[in-house]
This record gives C-alpha cells, structure tokens and sequence, in this order.
C-alpha cells in the first residue's frame, strides 16, 4: 500500500464518518475507496464494515437516554439484529467472489433506491405496532445489514415506524443501537474468518473516527436534507460505474 492509497482510504473513511454522523450513506465512499486501491469486492466490503464500525458505535452512545426509554423495543429487536446480522456475515463468506463482485453494483443499486425515496417511504408507511408484521421484515434488514449494509438505516427507519415505536428521535436511537449490533457481530464474523484487510481498516478506522467526531459537530449546523441529495447523487454516480466495471465489457 503506497503513500496516495493510504491518503485515499483516510480521506474517503474521513468523508464516510462525517456523512454517517450527518445524514448516512459512508459506505458509498469507503466501500469504493477501499476497491480503487486494489482490495477484492468481497474483503472490501468486510474492511469498510470495520472501518466505519467504530464511529457508529460512538453515535450510538450519544443515544443512551433514548435507548432506555425504549428498552421494550431495544429487547426483542436485538436478538433478531444478532441473529440477522451473523447469519448475513457468513452468507457473504460463503458467497463466491466473483459471484459477489457481479452483485455490488445491483446491491449499490439497492441502497441507492433507499436514500433516493427511504424518507419518502418512511413517512407513506402506516404505523401499526404489531411485532408479528415487523419481526419479518426485521429479519430480512439485519441479513442484508451483516452481507452489504448499504441504506440499512433508511430501511431499519421504515421499518421502525411501521412498528410505532415512538416519536423520531427514539427511532433514530434504535436505528444507530441495532446497527451497531449487526455490524457489531458482521464485524467478529469478518475478523474471525480473516476477511479483513487490517493495514486498511486500521488507517480508516482513524479517518472515521476523526470524520465522525467532526460530522456529529458540524450536524448541529446543517440541515440533513440539505446533504442527503449529494448522497443520493454520488450513489447513482457509483451504480453507473460498478456496472459499467462489472458488465461494460461483456
């Protein structure tokens, strides 16, 4: 790994941080990052699940207060998120990886839907508050939160208002503790099995952490719906060229 790459993956986890803290979708930047610099789709994936892991982990914290007003919810969803999030972990070891590089862009695709209309979705979904309607639908979530991730907030968003939980603030709370959770264990899985690039993640950890602290500042300032278009944006942009890598020349 050479001084640009290196510089790379600490501004790109940098620019991740700040964006999780703000208004999600960080791992549009290091997920890509971490493949520009010649690291495989599949241990790329697992890195930028690492490397961002730790500045989710101090949003979280912030979150305490709301997490205990919440604990009904916070208990029966954490065992699915667990659940999930392991068994989404292992399916991505156990997937090929030429398999898997011929799916990021149609995963990319995925995550970029959910930012491009999740708010919209979240608000269109009744509030029902039946946990027999929402444990399916959380199950699915936590699985592709631990194989992928990408928009997994703006799902767990929709998901949580169709459980009527609360007002947004628990919500939001319960969004940032249960992905903790699944990429908390997507997190051992990958350490486990040797998917990770440390070198990598360990450069990155530090950009996310020092991004994150900034972003979470600079949050109080800016309106998130101010910067979720340029999410949006740099999520399409990222599609179009996974797929035009993956499948341009066929």
């Amino acid at each position: 790994m050479g001084f640009w790459d290196a510089a790379l993956l600490v501004l790109a986890a940098c620019g991740a941080g700040a964006l999780n803290a703000i208004a999600g979708g960080g791992s549009f930047l290091s997920f890509p990052a971490l493949v520009l610099t010649g690291v495989p789709a599949l241990s790329a994936n697992a890195t930028s699940t690492v490397a961002l892991w730790p500045g989710s982990l101090a949003s979280t914290l912030a979150y305490r207060d709301e997490l205990r007003a919440s604990r009904e919810h916070l208990i029966w969803l954490s065992a699915v998120s667990l659940g999930g999030g392991i068994c989404g972990a292992l399916l991505l070891l156990l997937t090929p990886s030429k398999t898997f590089e011929a799916m990021v862009p149609f995963l990319l695709l995925i995550a970029t839907l959910m930012f491009t209309f999740g708010e919209a979705l979240r608000r269109r979904v009744p509030a029902l508050g039946a946990r027999q309607v929402v444990m399916p639908l959380w199950v699915l979530i936590s699985v592709y939160g631990g194989y992928f991730g990408g928009g997994m907030s703006l799902m767990m968003l929709a998901a949580l208002t169709l459980a009527a939980v609360g007002d947004l603030h628990r919500m939001n709370a319960l969004k940032s503790g249960l992905g903790v959770l699944v990429n908390g264990v997507a997190v051992a899985v990958f350490a486990v099995a040797g998917a990770v690039q440390w070198a990598q993640a360990g450069l990155m950890v530090v950009g996310s952490v020092l991004g994150g602290y900034l972003g979470a500042r600079l949050a109080r300032k800016v309106d998130p719906k101010r910067v979720r278009p340029l999410v949006v944006a740099l999520g399409w942009g990222l599609t179009a060229a996974f797929f035009w890598r993956t499948f341009g020349r066929v």
